[in-house]
């Protein structure tokens, strides 16, 4: 989406990151120091890229909605997310089950969110193809699952688990008082290797080389999501851990099936918004 400059560096540091700029050299710096740190550790973060005063209205625009429009997905499940992986006895300590809960607002909710525009912008979309070393990178084709903002409140957390994309694009949105972390095991498995042994170790909390991150409110976090194991701790106090998950692929047109849809979301179309939510403008970074 095409969005006037003064709008979005409102919204975003781009003095400090300047996603804007990749055929300049603090660009094309930025872009090499992402690719190396992606090479290295499976990851890199750009820390603190949306403002406090933009995040404080983000967090106050959507916290309504999870009480009144949020589907709480809760799940048990393995590390895979899928029941039937068939190299594995029932069983397996590489199959042990966990629950992951969480109240989840779809893209398709919030139009014309400042998150929503963030996703959408071009030069953002443009700089991770380059960080990723990717061609091109498109929005995801789905309404649904194009962008998912989703919130944990006392007691809840997502759990163990894999992506099913190679990489995984977090935008941190508020941090709870305590709990919440993000926990990770980089390249425990390949695309040739399973590595279930080394699964069940880390499962069984054996696993030394496994990582904590800490993440401070409006940084933007990308990892090879498919092959790094993650999860975050359970939240505790009374603030929730809010965090949105964008969605991109190398192809166009790309969306869920409606039986996915179903599963993570509780329906398989877009809902009817009668009147569009606030945009936050000019006037939302304060």
């Amino acid at each position: 989406m095409d969005l006037p400059e003064p709008f979005m560096r409102q919204v975003l540091d781009l003095d400090r990151l300047p996603l804007d700029a990749l055929g300049d050299t603090r660009g094309r710096e930025l872009v090499a120091r992402c690719r190396s740190e992606l090479g290295e550790t499976g990851m890199f973060s750009l820390e603190t890229l949306v403002r406090p005063g933009a995040l404080r209205d983000i967090v106050a625009e959507l916290e309504p909605l999870f009480d009144t429009a949020a589907f709480t997905h809760a799940r048990d499940h393995n590390i895979y997310f899928d029941d039937d992986i068939r190299d594995l006895e029932t069983g397996h300590p590489a199959l042990r089950r966990f629950t992951t809960i969480n109240r989840t607002i779809c893209g398709d909710q919030i139009p014309a969110s400042p998150v929503t525009l963030i996703y959408e912008w071009r030069p953002l979309i443009d700089f991770l193809a380059a960080a990723m070393e990717k061609p091109r990178l498109y929005p995801m084709a789905d309404p649904l699952a194009r962008i998912n903002v989703m919130a944990y409140r006392a007691g809840e957390q997502l759990n163990w688990h894999f992506d099913r994309a190679e990489f995984t694009i977090t935008l941190l949105l508020q941090a709870p008082v305590a709990g919440g972390e993000f926990q990770y095991r980089s390249g425990l498995r390949s695309d040739s290797d399973p590595n279930y042994d080394g699964i069940a170790r880390l499962l069984a909390g054996r696993d030394e080389q496994a990582r904590t991150l800490p993440l401070a409110p409006g940084t933007l976090n990308v990892f090879k999501g498919k092959n790094t194991a993650h999860r975050t701790t359970p939240v505790e106090g009374e603030r929730d851990r809010i965090i949105a998950v964008f969605s991109y692929y190398e192809t166009p047109d790309y969306a869920f099936s409606d039986s996915e849809r179903l599963g993570f979301y509780g329906r398989t179309g877009p809902v009817t918004i009668d009147r569009p939510p606030p945009a936050g403008g000019a006037a939302m970074a304060r």
